[in-house]
C-alpha cells in the first residue's frame, strides 16, 4: 500500500486548506485511515481518523474546525482544515492500516501564519 499526501502550503491564521492522500489500493480494503500531526519538539498527534465503516474521531484541538472525508471513487482521504490557527502549523502525515500492517506516506507541511 502506498500513500502520497499532498496540500499543504502556507496560509494565514483563519484560512483553510485541504490535504490529500491517495491510496495505490481501495481505501475500502484498509481498516483505518488516520490524519497525524507533529510540529518542532512536540509529540506526534492523532489529528482525525475515519474506520473502515465510516467511524469518524477527532483530536479535540481540530473538533468543529477539521473535517476528514474519504472517496472511494478516487481512493483518497482528505482533511479540509478550516479556521486555522498557528498552532495548527505542523508536518500533516496520513497513515492506514490493512489487517495488521500499518503504511505511512510522506508528510505535507502546513504553516499558519498568526
Amino acid at each position: 500500500v502506498q500513500l502520497q499526501a499532498s496540500g499543504g502550503g502556507l496560509v494565514q491564521s483563519g484560512g483553510s486548506l485541504r490535504l490529500s492522500c491517495a491510496a495505490s489500493v481501495s481505501i475500502f480494503s484498509l481498516n483505518a485511515m488516520n490524519w497525524y500531526r507533529q510540529a518542532p519538539g512536540k509529540q506526534r498527534e492523532l489529528v482525525a481518523n475515519i474506520g473502515s465503516g465510516g467511524s469518524i474521531t477527532y483530536a479535540g484541538s481540530v473538533k468543529g474546525r477539521f473535517t476528514i472525508f474519504r472517496s472511494g471513487a478516487q481512493n483518497t482521504m482528505y482533511l479540509y482544515m478550516n479556521s486555522l490557527k498557528p498552532e495548527d502549523t505542523a508536518v500533516y502525515v496520513c497513515n492506514a492500516y490493512k489487517g495488521l500492517s500499518a503504511y505511512w506516506g510522506r508528510g505535507t507541511q502546513v504553516t499558519v501564519s498568526s
